[in-house]
């Protein structure tokens, strides 16, 4: 029994580890040194940091967005001009059958197609600065 209270003794100042001599001056240095030449050189390196950004101001190459969007505008007119031609296909079907009710549907979805077709790619030109052909 005596030698576990040994190891959970209360006495835990002999337990304690020596400090170096010149250890407790390293702090204030650190402190009244150190921080303040960080506190005032981070603005400078902020500004620096974004400096480059600013410099590249003005050769940014758009040629590549242009022909993503001529891109997207084939892709307005293919789908527009599908959607369209799909719609009339099923509306056709029935109202040969005679089921006009259901050809309603259908005839929407050709309006539909045609709306994707001729406003879509007509904006998507615009913004290009092209027109449609």
């Amino acid at each position: 029994m005596n030698r576990f209270r040994r190891l959970f003794r209360s006495d835990a100042s002999r337990n304690r580890l020596s400090v170096p001599p010149g250890f407790d001056r390293a702090k204030p240095f650190l402190k009244s040194t150190l921080l303040p030449a960080i506190r005032a050189m981070a603005p400078t390196l902020f500004a620096f940091a974004f400096a480059g950004v600013a410099h590249a101001q003005g050769t940014m190459d758009f040629s590549g967005a242009t022909t993503l969007m001529n891109t997207f505008k084939t892709f307005a007119i293919y789908a527009g001009a599908v959607i369209c031609f799909g719609g009339l296909i099923f509306a056709g079907i029935r109202m040969m059958s005679g089921r006009f009710q259901d050809a309603i549907p259908g005839l929407f979805g050709a309006l539909f197609g045609a709306a994707v077709l001729g406003w879509g790619a007509g904006w998507i030109g615009s913004l290009t600065g092209q027109t449609m052909q």
